[in-house]
């Protein structure tokens, strides 16, 4: 795999575990949207986590 598949599966898996979007759903999303939503996703992960 390419460093860019392995980056795809990265913010794939994370948003799958998070958001509980299918696969399909996830892939087909724009790259830039895609990498916004990952990290929204971490922030708010973060925040949660940081204040109980």
């Amino acid at each position: 795999m390419t460093a860019g598949a392995d980056a795809l599966w990265d913010e794939v898996g994370f948003l799958a575990f998070h958001l509980n979007w299918s696969l399909d759903e996830l892939v087909d999303l724009p790259h830039g949207l895609r990498q916004r939503l990952v990290e929204q996703s971490r922030t708010l992960a973060r925040d949660r986590n940081a204040y109980g």
